[in-house]
Protein backbone atom coordinates (compact mmCIF):
# COMPACT_ATOMS: atom_id res chain seq x y z
CA UNK A 1 0.00 0.00 0.00
CA UNK A 2 0.91 3.45 -0.95
CA UNK A 3 1.78 6.12 1.69
CA UNK A 4 0.82 9.40 0.70
CA UNK A 5 1.93 12.55 1.93
CA UNK A 6 -0.61 14.97 1.18
CA UNK A 7 -0.28 19.30 1.63
CA UNK A 8 -0.84 22.75 1.09
CA UNK A 9 2.13 24.60 2.34
CA UNK A 10 2.75 28.54 2.37
CA UNK A 11 5.87 29.33 0.57
CA UNK A 12 7.28 30.40 4.81
CA UNK A 13 6.49 27.04 5.71
CA UNK A 14 3.06 27.79 7.05
CA UNK A 15 0.46 24.82 7.32
CA UNK A 16 -1.88 25.79 10.32
CA UNK A 17 -2.60 28.86 12.51
CA UNK A 18 -5.10 28.62 15.42
CA UNK A 19 -5.85 25.33 14.37
CA UNK A 20 -6.87 26.07 11.09
CA UNK A 21 -6.02 26.68 7.41
CA UNK A 22 -4.61 30.05 7.47
CA UNK A 23 -5.95 30.94 3.71
CA UNK A 24 -8.96 30.10 1.34
CA UNK A 25 -7.87 28.02 -2.05
CA UNK A 26 -11.38 26.78 -3.98
CA UNK A 27 -8.52 25.09 -6.36
CA UNK A 28 -6.41 23.60 -3.98
CA UNK A 29 -9.60 22.39 -2.03
CA UNK A 30 -10.43 20.87 -5.19
CA UNK A 31 -7.22 19.15 -5.82
CA UNK A 32 -6.85 17.94 -2.48
CA UNK A 33 -10.65 16.48 -2.95
CA UNK A 34 -10.08 14.90 -6.37
CA UNK A 35 -6.60 13.02 -5.20
CA UNK A 36 -8.01 11.86 -1.83
CA UNK A 37 -11.69 11.10 -2.66
CA UNK A 38 -11.96 6.95 -2.25
CA UNK A 39 -9.08 6.24 -0.03
CA UNK A 40 -8.19 6.33 3.41
CA UNK A 41 -7.08 9.80 4.92
CA UNK A 42 -4.93 9.39 8.01
CA UNK A 43 -4.98 12.71 10.49
CA UNK A 44 -4.03 13.72 13.90
CA UNK A 45 -6.55 14.68 16.62
CA UNK A 46 -5.80 18.62 16.39
CA UNK A 47 -7.06 18.15 12.24
CA UNK A 48 -9.85 16.13 12.80
CA UNK A 49 -11.52 18.78 15.36
CA UNK A 50 -10.31 21.57 12.92
CA UNK A 51 -12.37 19.85 9.68
CA UNK A 52 -15.44 19.00 12.32
CA UNK A 53 -16.75 16.62 10.78
CA UNK A 54 -16.00 13.45 8.38
CA UNK A 55 -14.68 14.41 4.97
CA UNK A 56 -17.22 12.26 2.65
CA UNK A 57 -15.91 9.77 0.17
CA UNK A 58 -12.84 8.74 2.29
CA UNK A 59 -12.53 6.47 5.12
CA UNK A 60 -11.71 9.28 7.86
CA UNK A 61 -9.04 7.72 10.24
CA UNK A 62 -8.17 9.53 13.85
CA UNK A 63 -4.75 9.10 15.45
CA UNK A 64 -5.48 9.57 19.24
CA UNK A 65 -4.54 8.58 22.19
CA UNK A 66 -7.41 10.70 23.82
CA UNK A 67 -10.23 9.79 21.62
CA UNK A 68 -11.81 6.38 22.27
CA UNK A 69 -12.61 4.25 18.91
CA UNK A 70 -16.03 3.65 20.90
CA UNK A 71 -16.46 7.64 19.97
CA UNK A 72 -15.85 6.98 16.14
CA UNK A 73 -18.58 5.78 13.82
CA UNK A 74 -19.36 4.47 10.89
CA UNK A 75 -17.78 7.61 9.45
CA UNK A 76 -14.37 7.34 11.28
CA UNK A 77 -12.24 5.43 13.15
CA UNK A 78 -9.80 5.92 15.60
CA UNK A 79 -6.19 4.30 16.29
CA UNK A 80 -3.72 5.30 18.59
CA UNK A 81 -0.49 4.57 16.20
CA UNK A 82 0.38 5.04 12.55
CA UNK A 83 1.28 1.36 12.61
CA UNK A 84 -2.08 0.45 13.67
CA UNK A 85 -4.14 2.36 11.09
CA UNK A 86 -1.78 1.35 8.29
CA UNK A 87 -2.58 -2.31 9.01
CA UNK A 88 -6.60 -1.46 9.36
CA UNK A 89 -5.95 0.13 5.67
CA UNK A 90 -4.35 -2.76 4.61
CA UNK A 91 -6.67 -4.84 6.05
CA UNK A 92 -9.10 -3.40 3.83
CA UNK A 93 -7.09 -3.31 0.39
CA UNK A 94 -6.69 -0.20 0.31
CA UNK A 95 -3.47 0.45 -2.52
CA UNK A 96 -3.12 4.32 -1.00
CA UNK A 97 -3.57 5.90 1.64
CA UNK A 98 -3.13 9.45 2.31
CA UNK A 99 -1.79 11.51 5.12
CA UNK A 100 -3.23 14.75 5.73
CA UNK A 101 -1.63 16.44 8.36
CA UNK A 102 -0.65 18.07 11.15
CA UNK A 103 2.79 18.57 11.57
CA UNK A 104 3.26 16.35 14.29
CA UNK A 105 1.94 13.87 12.13
CA UNK A 106 4.08 14.65 8.84
CA UNK A 107 6.86 14.17 11.07
CA UNK A 108 6.31 11.07 12.51
CA UNK A 109 5.23 9.81 8.74
CA UNK A 110 8.43 10.59 6.73
CA UNK A 111 10.14 7.71 7.42
CA UNK A 112 7.32 5.61 6.13
CA UNK A 113 6.31 7.74 3.26
CA UNK A 114 6.49 6.98 -0.46
CA UNK A 115 5.05 9.58 -2.08
CA UNK A 116 4.65 13.53 -1.15
CA UNK A 117 1.96 15.67 -2.86
CA UNK A 118 2.80 19.43 -2.05
CA UNK A 119 0.72 22.60 -2.90
CA UNK A 120 3.45 24.92 -2.90
CA UNK A 121 1.42 28.14 -2.08
CA UNK A 122 2.86 31.08 -3.65
CA UNK A 123 2.20 33.62 -0.82
CA UNK A 124 3.67 33.70 2.61
CA UNK A 125 1.21 33.53 5.58
CA UNK A 126 0.93 33.94 9.44
CA UNK A 127 1.12 30.54 11.06
CA UNK A 128 2.17 28.69 14.33
CA UNK A 129 1.92 24.83 12.41
CA UNK A 130 4.84 24.11 9.93
CA UNK A 131 5.69 21.46 7.82
CA UNK A 132 8.42 19.46 8.84
CA UNK A 133 11.77 20.13 7.07
CA UNK A 134 12.95 17.38 4.86
CA UNK A 135 15.78 15.86 2.79
CA UNK A 136 14.98 16.57 -0.80
CA UNK A 137 17.83 14.75 -1.88
CA UNK A 138 15.66 11.54 -0.72
CA UNK A 139 13.27 12.57 -3.07
CA UNK A 140 12.60 12.21 -7.31
CA UNK A 141 10.16 14.97 -8.31
CA UNK A 142 7.55 13.14 -10.54
CA UNK A 143 5.67 15.82 -11.40
CA UNK A 144 4.75 19.98 -11.68
CA UNK A 145 1.46 21.63 -12.11
CA UNK A 146 1.15 25.56 -11.94
CA UNK A 147 -1.93 27.06 -10.61
CA UNK A 148 -2.46 30.65 -10.22
CA UNK A 149 -2.09 30.68 -6.41
CA UNK A 150 0.00 27.73 -6.23
CA UNK A 151 1.97 24.58 -7.48
CA UNK A 152 1.54 21.30 -7.06
CA UNK A 153 4.67 18.95 -6.77
CA UNK A 154 4.54 15.59 -6.63
CA UNK A 155 7.92 13.49 -5.21
CA UNK A 156 8.76 9.83 -5.18
CA UNK A 157 11.02 8.31 -2.74
CA UNK A 158 14.50 7.78 -4.82
CA UNK A 159 14.41 3.85 -3.27
CA UNK A 160 10.71 3.21 -4.71
CA UNK A 161 11.82 5.14 -7.81
CA UNK A 162 14.48 2.40 -8.42
CA UNK A 163 12.05 -0.55 -7.51
CA UNK A 164 9.64 0.77 -10.57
Amino acid sequence: MEKIIIAAVAKNGVIGNEGKIPWSCKAELQHFKNATCGFPIVMGRKTWEAIGSPLKNRINIVLSKSLAQKEAGNDFHVFTSLKDAFKFCESQNYTKCFIIGGAQVYSSVFDFADKLIISEMKFEVVGDAYFPKYEKEDWSELSVEDFAEFTIHTYIRKEKLKEC
